[in-house]
């Protein structure tokens, strides 16, 4: 006999400066953030699940992004922003000090929160954080993003998202991304998209971290590369970080979305991360 060992999740919004936040929590224990930009909650139910076995998960929609909408939609979304968002949803479960996984812009988030407020977070796993403004090449890698959200806006889908994997050096087979991306994406898609290359991205990828704050703070900062993405723009990034605050970056399985790709080889890395002295 089989037993549904999934953890239910409790579906809730909190409002927020020029905002309300949708976010789902699972389970009991330590707490656990679980944040993306532009991925939402949904993008890490899998992994939550697993770590709802024995932690407080808490999973969010970014402002702007899915169920989260915002008062004014041509406002840009910045890391500081969102790292005030994540505050206080921390704040209001009353369940921190955290620990924080972010991913690609949602690793800037958590960098964010763990300059403003690190008094939230005991611990912040950055997985490759997009933090362009640190590489040489930086003056051509935000003229590629530029031409990534010229296309969208002019809306040539398919060559902005060709853009954006040339530029962040993101090799797909085309059979894949044909089944990927040359077909019209569904609304909610199109929506977030859009979010994302007119009010996101600029913002994230300018993003410089206060190196000296990082290294001060009481928080634990983890600079996290995925073991399938040697070479690509967010390995390099994420290398450069990881370098400027004179740690070693900790590997973790797949690539960019290796949280996504395997939640179960991820979930293990991860909780060894999480639990290392």
């Amino acid at each position: 006999m089989s037993h549904d060992t999934t953890v239910p999740a409790h579906a809730r919004t909190l409002d927020v400066p020029g905002a309300r936040l949708y976010h789902e929590v699972r389970g009991a224990g330590p707490l656990v953030v679980l944040v993306g930009a532009p991925m939402d909650a949904t993008s890490f139910e899998p992994l939550a699940e697993l770590l709802a076995v024995d932690h407080t998960v808490l999973t969010t929609d970014p402002r702007g992004i899915n169920r989260s909408p915002v008062d004014d939609p041509e406002q840009d979304s910045t890391p500081e922003m969102r790292a005030d968002d994540l505050a206080r949803l921390v704040e209001h479960l009353d369940a921190g000090p955290a620990a924080l996984l972010g991913s690609s812009g949602g690793a800037v988030s958590a960098l964010a929160l763990a300059q403003s407020r690190p008094d939230l977070a005991h611990t912040v796993i950055a997985h490759e954080p997009p933090l362009i403004e640190l590489l040489p090449d930086r003056a051509e890698r935000h003229a590629g993003n530029d031409e990534v959200i010229a296309r969208w806006i002019a809306g040539d889908h398919v060559g902005s998202w060709r853009a954006f994997l040339d530029n962040a050096n993101i090799v797909l087979p085309e059979d894949v991304f044909q089944a990927m991306f040359a077909q019209e994406p569904d609304p909610q898609t199109r929506a977030d998209t859009d979010f994302q290359n007119r009010h996101m991205l600029r913002p994230t990828t300018y993003w410089r971290p206060d190196m000296s704050t990082l290294r001060s703070v009481r928080s634990r900062i983890v600079v996290g590369i995925g073991e399938e993405s040697a070479g690509e723009i967010c390995d390099r990034t994420s290398t450069a970080l990881a370098s400027a605050l004179g740690v070693e970056p900790a590997m973790f399985p797949g690539g960019h979305l290796g949280f996504a790709d395997d939640p179960a080889a991820f979930a293990a890395r991860l909780r060894a991360v999480l639990y290392e002295v």
